[in-house]
């Protein structure tokens, strides 16, 4: 339990800090899209680090990688509303 407790806590910090590095009127708000907006960013970026070999099977992405996912994430979000795709 203390894990998703965790992961919760990392997840809404990198999504804040990703937020304040990307501001713009297309940013998701509210509590629960920041925290899955850090989230994300945390899984994109334990994706990509395994699939390079960065981290081993059982390793996940550190802070300051999860924040960088976010800022993906968040930077990928802006463009499918840019493009319509979704609605802002």
């Amino acid at each position: 339990m203390s894990g998703i407790i965790w992961i919760i806590v990392v997840g809404f910090v990198a999504g804040i800090i990703a937020r304040f590095l990307s501001p713009g009127p297309n940013n998701p708000s509210g509590f629960i899209l920041t925290t899955v907006l850090g989230i994300a960013g945390a899984f994109l970026a334990t994706w990509i680090g395994q699939a390079i070999g960065h981290y081993g099977p059982n390793q996940g992405a550190g802070f300051i990688t999860a924040t960088i996912g976010a800022l993906v994430v968040l930077f990928i979000w802006n463009r499918l509303v840019a493009r319509g795709v979704i609605r802002g």
